[in-house]
């Protein structure tokens, strides 16, 4: 018999993400979650991978709720916000309340604040009523190099390099007892530049599995000082 918990019950789609030659709607594949999730626009996916890569993050879903909506005593259409965010618990055991959210560009919130506030109200109380946060997550937060940086290791995550390349490296920043640029490194690994095509691979993924530590929140580039966690 498989039981499904309340987090998982909200993680199911409530609503089927339609193809629309408006919008740029498509899946995006989540490891953390063991599924496909389906988004209506750019901003959408690119919150999915910031997500993807956010520690404190247990799980996410789209399209997640039905949130009723009455005007002058009549039934409305309901409104489905974009996602909802369950956290795992902190080292002090203390667990975030869930997130439900809507993915939204700042000039549409402007264009269409009037349009938008009743429906983000209901929301706001839906998800109080439930326990839940409710934010509106914009480009300002989502479109950052954070997220540049992201989308560029996220290539390599999931292809594992040889394990003795990798050991390599970890044992070249072990030796420097701080840290280190890329350059340098690939500069005391690769005696040739063929080599570089082989270790640099291997220093991606060692960066988007955290077993190497460097600053995302600036772009990633040549002079980014590595150093292990």
């Amino acid at each position: 018999m498989i039981v499904i918990s309340d987090d998982d019950k909200a993680l199911v789609p409530v609503r089927k993400i339609p193809k629309n030659y408006l919008l740029v709607t498509g899946t995006y594949s989540s490891a953390k979650n063991g599924k496909s999730l389906g988004y209506e626009s750019l901003l959408e996916r690119d919150l999915m991978i910031l997500l993807e890569f956010d520690d404190a993050v247990k799980s996410f879903g789209e399209q997640p709720v039905k949130v009723p909506l009455v005007a002058n005593g009549k039934k409305l259409k309901p409104y489905v916000p974009d996602i909802l965010i369950h956290y795992l618990p902190t080292l002090s055991g203390e667990t975030r309340r869930p997130t439900l959210g809507e993915v939204k560009d700042r000039e549409d919130l402007k264009k269409n604040k009037a349009k938008y506030a009743p429906k983000f109200d209901v929301a706001s109380r839906y998800a109080a009523e439930r326990g839940w946060e409710w934010h509106i997550f914009t480009d300002k937060e989502i479109s950052t190099p954070y997220l540049e940086n992201l989308k560029f290791l996220r290539e390599y995550h999931s292809a594992e390099p040889d394990s003795t390349l990798l050991n390599d490296i970890i044992s070249h920043l072990q030796s420097t007892r701080g840290s280190i640029s890329i350059d340098s490194l690939l500069k005391k690994l690769c005696p040739d530049e063929t080599k570089i095509l082989h270790v640099a691979p291997a220093i991606w993924h060692l960066i988007a599995t955290k077993r190497i530590v460097v600053n995302l929140q600036k772009p990633l580039t040549m002079i980014s000082k590595l150093s292990l966690p």
